[in-house]
């Protein structure tokens, strides 16, 4: 078995997909580095929540995420390298994920607690937030897929719908408050 560690990192450097070292702060690695902790993170949350439609929209998410990650690697140097990427209907599949949660128009301050998957949910959506906002860091310094941009984009919006979904349902079964006038 190859070892795992292989020391070309230890000066503070790290390898896309191609042949171009980058800085470990650089804005491609910090945002690879937020979707990948997103993935795990959404992770966490599907091992708590049991709503079926939640969970089998987190595992798709989960799935795309992994070719976001890819696009974002994919090192300006290796431009025409055959990468998955994100196309519209990633974006279109969100956009039924967000309509398929509808809560109607909000009206309260949502907190983030409840149940443990509830909050983990809650959690992803923060994760996400930051993840597209590293995103679009590195937009401003290079071209990106525009549909990786409204990828992001939808997702923290989709995670957010389902958030507040999930607590209105958790709110009808039980009496501790969960939102705020």
């Amino acid at each position: 078995m190859a070892k795992l560690y292989t020391r070309a990192g230890d000066a503070g450097e790290t390898g896309l997909l191609g042949p171009e070292r980058v800085a470990k702060d650089d804005p491609r690695v910090e945002a690879m580095g937020a979707v990948d902790e997103l993935n795990a993170v959404l992770g966490i949350a599907i091992s708590a929540l049991k709503e079926k439609p939640v969970r089998d929209a987190l595992l798709k998410i989960q799935d795309d995420l992994f070719t976001v990650g890819a696009e974002l690697a994919m090192a300006r140097a290796a431009k025409g390298t055959k990468v998955p990427r994100i196309v519209p209907e990633h974006v279109a599949r969100l956009e039924v994920g967000i309509d398929t949660f509808d809560v109607g128009r909000i009206t309260e301050f949502i907190l983030p607690r409840g149940s443990e998957g509830l909050v983990r949910l809650h959690w992803a959506r923060t994760v996400a937030r930051r993840a597209e906002r590293r995103v679009v860091s590195l937009s401003r310094q290079e071209a990106l897929n525009p549909d990786l941009l409204r990828y992001m984009n939808r997702l923290s919006s989709l995670l957010y719908q389902m958030a507040v979904w999930y607590q209105k349902k958790e709110k009808a079964k039980t009496e501790h408050p969960s939102y705020r006038k």
